[in-house]
C-alpha cells in the first residue's frame, strides 16, 4: 500500500478496495518499525488517527467524500494542532499542547485526510540541514549519515521513505523545496498568500509559506488544493479564486519557454549535479518546450538580503517566547531579567539565538538604514528581476542545491556555508514566487532536484510542467534502499 501515491490510493478508497482505517494502520506500523532510524516524528498520534480513520471510512461511505478523505498524512511541527504538542523543534515550545488548529490543518482534517503524527524540523524552521532540532538531527533515508535538508527535513524524509502519502511543511528561503531535492520528493512552495499562515509559527512572516512535500506533482495538487484560499483569519491570505489544480494537471501540453539562469550554475554548483539539471531540461525540450538562457542581474544578492531580513522579522517574532503565557519557564529564579534571561537562554537552541542577535542588531538605532532597509531595497530589485524575465519566459528552471545530500555534523561548524545551500532557492520566496522541486536523477545514488519557478499565482503551471516531467521519467518513483517492503 505504501508504494501506491495519493491519487492512486484514493481511488482505491472510493472503489472500497481498501479502508481507511487498513491504510492508517498499515501506515502506523512502518512509523513504528522504521523511524527509529529516522527521526522523522516529533509526535505520533495513533489514537487520533485511527478514530480519524473510521470516521474516513464511515464518510467515503456516502457522497460526502473528497480525494483526500481517509488519506495518512503528516504534519510539519510548527502548525498548531488542537490538544496535540506544537513543539517548532524546540525546547522553548516542548511542553505547548495548541488550543487550536492552523487553518492549513483544519482545512485537511475537514476534507477527511487522517494525521499520523507531528515531523520533526530546524528550530523554528532555521536551517538547512535538520540538524538544529531540539529532539536531534532527522537522517536522511538515501543514506542515514547524511542529512535530509531543512528546515521541514522529517516531512521530507517521511513522505520518502514511504512512512506517510504526503505531508505539510513551510518554506521561508527553501525549507521546502532544499528537502525535497535532498530526498527525492516533490516539494511545492507556493505563492505568497496561497495558503493562509493562520496557526503557522512564525518565522519570518513576509516570507513564510505553506506548501506540501509529496511523491508526485499529482498529489502535490490535490493537496494544495484543499489548503489553499481565503481567510479572514489572515489578512495576508490572498482572496483571489483558487483554480482547479487537478484539472489543470489534464489539459494538454502547451509548448513553453524556460529561462534557464547563467546565475544559478555558478562555480559552487557541483559539476554533477548540473549535468543531471541539464539533462532533466532536455526532457522538457523532448515535450516540445523551448530552453532560453536568461541571467538575473540581482539574484546573487539574494543570501545577503535574506539573512538580513529573515533575522530581523525573526527577533521580532520570537519576542513573545518569554515564559509568562507559554512554553520553557526557568526555574529558580531571583528576579523577572533573569527569569527572561534564563528562559530564553535556555530554551532557545544556538542558531536561533544567533539568528536573534543579528535580527535585533540590523534593526537596532544606528543600523537600520544601514542594513534593514538596504535588504528591503536589494529584495525589490530581485523581484524586479524576476518579472522582467517572466515578460519573455513561462517559468524559470535550474538546480535546487548546489550539492546532494551532505554529511550530518559536516557544516555545523560553519554557519556561512550552511546558509549557501539555500542559493538557489532563496530568490523565489523574496520576491513571492511559487516554486516547487522534484527529483531528475540521482549522483552517487542521492537525489538530485530540478527546480521550476513561476510568476504570481501559476501554481497551476508548475504543477501541470512538473506532471508532464513526471510522465516522461521514473525519478519520482524511486525508493530509498531498505524502504521499499
Amino acid at each position: 500500500m505504501h508504494e501506491a501515491t495519493i491519487a492512486q490510493l484514493s481511488q482505491a478508497l472510493q472503489d472500497r478496495r481498501v479502508s481507511s482505517r487498513e491504510l492508517t494502520e498499515h501506515f502506523l506500523s512502518r512509523i513504528a518499525r522504521l523511524d527509529a532510524d529516522l527521526n522523522a516524528f516529533i509526535t505520533v498520534t495513533q489514537d487520533e488517527a485511527l478514530s480519524q480513520a473510521d470516521a474516513a471510512d464511515a464518510r467515503l461511505a456516502t457522497s460526502k467524500a473528497t480525494p483526500l478523505t481517509g488519506i495518512p498524512i503528516a504534519h510539519k511541527d510548527i502548525f498548531c494542532t488542537e490538544g496535540v504538542k506544537t513543539s517548532c523543534g524546540s525546547r522553548m515550545l516542548d511542553n505547548f499542547i495548541s488550543p487550536y488548529d492552523a487553518t492549513a490543518v483544519a482545512r485537511l482534517k475537514q476534507a477527511g485526510a487522517i494525521m499520523l503524527g507531528k515531523t520533526n524540523m530546524d528550530e523554528f524552521a532555521m536551517g538547512s540541514s535538520n540538524e538544529t532540532s531540539y529532539y536531534g538531527p532527522v537522517h536522511n533515508p538515501w543514506d542515514r549519515d547524511r542529512v535530509p535538508g531543512g528546515s521541514s527535513g522529517g516531512s521530507a524524509a517521511a513522505v520518502a521513505a514511504r512512512l506517510v502519502c504526503g505531508a505539510t511543511g513551510t518554506d521561508t528561503g527553501g525549507s521546502i523545496r532544499q528537502p525535497a531535492a535532498l530526498t527525492g520528493v516533490t516539494g511545492v512552495k507556493p505563492t505568497y498568500g496561497r495558503v493562509s499562515r493562520y496557526g503557522m509559527v512564525a518565522f519570518a512572516s513576509s516570507l513564510d509559506q505553506a506548501g506540501t512535500l509529496t511523491r508526485t506533482a499529482e498529489d502535490a495538487a490535490l493537496m494544495l488544493q484543499i489548503m489553499s484560499g481565503a481567510d479572514e483569519r489572515d489578512s495576508t491570505a490572498l482572496p483571489e479564486p483558487v483554480p482547479d489544480f487537478s484539472k489543470a494537471l489534464g489539459s494538454p501540453w502547451e509548448n513553453i519557454t524556460l529561462g534557464v539562469p547563467d546565475n544559478f550554475f555558478d562555480d559552487g554548483l557541483d559539476s554533477d549535479n548540473a549535468k543531471t539539471v541539464r539533462d532533466a531540461l532536455s526532457v522538457f525540450e523532448g515535450l516540445g518546450a523551448t530552453i532560453k538562457d536568461i541571467h538575473l542581474e540581482n539574484v546573487h544578492l539574494s543570501v545577503p538580503a535574506y539573512y538580513v531580513v529573515a533575522p530581523a522579522e525573526a527577533s521580532s517574532n520570537l519576542s513573545r517566547f518569554d515564559g509568562v503565557r507559554f512554553g520553557y519557564r526557568a526555574e529558580g529564579v531571583e528576579d523577572l531579567a533573569e527569569f527572561y534571561m534564563r528562559t530564553r537562554g535556555e530554551g532557545f537552541g544556538a542558531e536561533v539565538k544567533r539568528r536573534i542577535l543579528t535580527g535585533t542588531y540590523v534593526l537596532s538605532a544606528g543600523y537600520y538604514d544601514a542594513y534593514y532597509l538596504q535588504a528591503q531595497k536589494v529584495r525589490q530589485l530581485i523581484s524586479q528581476d524576476f518579472a522582467r524575465a517572466f515578460e519573455s519566459v513561462d517559468l524559470i528552471a535550474g538546480p535546487t542545491t548546489p550539492t546532494p545530500a551532505f554529511g550530518i555534523g559536516q557544516k555545523t561548524d560553519d554557519p556561512i556555508q550552511m546558509y549557501l545551500n539555500d542559493i538557489y532557492t532563496i530568490g523565489a520566496p523574496l520576491a513571492g514566487l511559487p516554486a516547487l522541486s522534484m527529483p531528475c536523477g540521482l549522483v552517487g545514488n542521492l537525489p538530485v532536484g530540478l527546480q521550476l519557478i513561476g510568476p504570481h499565482l501559476s501554481e497551476d503551471r508548475l504543477l501541470k510542467a512538473a506532471h508532464y516531467f513526471q510522465k516522461e521519467t521514473d525519478w519520482h518513483t524511486l525508493v530509498p534502499p531498505g524502504y521499499s517492503n
